[in-house]
């Protein structure tokens, strides 16, 4: 499934460029830019991101996963969904950008309550900001956060960044296992 999925990241998501002719949600300028979500929406991408993601997950017990939107959101429905095929159900939540003024008024949306045992997920890390992001207002509402898994690494730190809030992360692919596909 892995190299699935790398075909169909590789096919769909990655762009590379001579130059840095591309700007990182970090601000950052690169020669690599990857936007898992025409993967992520794709339903083969879904279901080997689904599947692949309950593979990392196999020996931990949690009762949902989900991260900031909108990087987050189709990679944790995926994994709900793939988790309710294979007889153990987690469910997906979503944590917003910008705290919503009405209604109950909450940063995260989902069959989430204080004290659940939750994955953070995130599409790409480049610095981890977002996914640092993610973790903190879950942590707020009272979420027992006890991993992360994102999709790609990009290798340039993210990753690091991550494990000095939680020490569990871990990512499905990195950039160099893309670009050598890619290259190819």
């Amino acid at each position: 499934m892995k190299k699935a999925l790398i075909d169909l990241l590789c096919q769909k998501s990655v762009k590379v460029s001579e130059t840095d002719s591309f700007t990182l949600a970090s601000g950052k300028k690169s020669n690599f830019y990857i936007n898992c979500k025409p993967t992520a929406l794709d339903p083969h991408g879904m279901y080997l991101i689904g599947h692949l993601i309950m593979e990392e997950l196999r020996n931990i017990s949690v009762h949902a996963i989900g991260g900031l939107t909108f990087g987050a959101d189709p990679v944790a429905m995926a994994t709900a969904f793939a988790s309710g095929l294979k007889g153990k159900p987690l469910q997906a939540f979503s944590i917003r950008k910008e705290q919503k003024d009405h209604g109950l008024i909450r940063w995260v949306e989902g069959d989430v309550n204080p004290g659940d045992r939750v994955v953070i997920i995130d599409d790409v890390a480049t610095t981890g900001g977002s996914t640092i992001k993610a973790i903190s207002r879950a942590m707020e509402t009272g979420l027992d956060v006890c991993k992360v898994i994102v999709l790609v690494d990009r290798e340039e730190g993210g990753m690091n960044n991550i494990r000095q809030h939680i020490s569990d992360a871990s990512a499905i692919l990195t950039r160099s296992e893309l670009m050598e596909h890619f290259l190819k």
